[in-house]
């Protein structure tokens, strides 16, 4: 494997961990797809987990002004879900430090720990493992710049954009992977319903 593994490294990591899967899957949103990722999965192994965060903090270090910022960057990642991710690019970084955020306990939006907050003119990475809609990070860049971080980049091991994920205009991003996987907006309009495929609901 490459030290920053091609696309079909990555895929084929995550279809042998079984976090990438084919067949006819509805979403919560209710869109359809004909294929489910599902990354911790494959971040249970250690070695995939290494991998795949040395891999990306390669990424990042490529660029010369995420590198100079690196002494004093913070990787901040959306939810608990991409915490793997955003410690091994911390470690890999030797990035200054890592924390998230957690929804409210009612549910309300996003907040970080008591005691826990970015300081004006912090340099932010967002980091998560998928990138799918971008609701989340969208949610967590928000909350970072309303606190006075700054957020620099944006950095996920996968990129699987749907028809609604959000723009990030000129955020750079930075991912190991690219899926195109096939959107449907509903059962009415899947043609994988059309057909018959047995379809298998699932949780995110």
């Amino acid at each position: 494997m490459h030290l920053v593994p091609t696309e079909d490294e990555v895929v084929a990591v995550l279809r042998d961990s079984g976090a990438l899967r084919d067949g006819h899957f509805a979403y919560p949103s209710g869109l359809h797809s004909n294929e489910y990722l599902q990354l911790p999965l494959a971040m249970r192994y250690y070695q995939h987990a290494r991998t795949l965060s040395v891999a990306l903090s390669r990424l990042l270090r490529a660029h010369p002004e995420i590198r100079a910022m690196i002494p004093e960057l913070s990787i901040v990642a959306p939810a608990t879900g991409g915490l793997p991710v955003a410690f091994g690019v911390c470690e890999a970084l030797r990035a200054h430090q890592v924390y998230w955020a957690e929804k409210h306990q009612d549910g309300r939006g996003l907040r970080f720990r008591q005691f826990l907050a970015p300081a004006p003119g912090e340099k932010v990475v967002l980091v998560d493992d998928i990138l799918r809609s971008g609701t989340k990070l969208g949610e967590m860049q928000k909350l970072l710049e309303s606190r006075g971080a700054e957020v620099v980049a944006m950095a996920v091991v996968i990129y699987q954009p749907t028809p609604e994920t959000l723009d990030f205009g000129p955020l750079p991003l930075y991912y190991l992977a690219k899926l195109e996987a096939s959107y449907y907006t509903d059962a009415q309009a899947c043609e994988l319903c059309h057909r018959g495929v047995p379809l298998e609901r699932v949780w995110i």
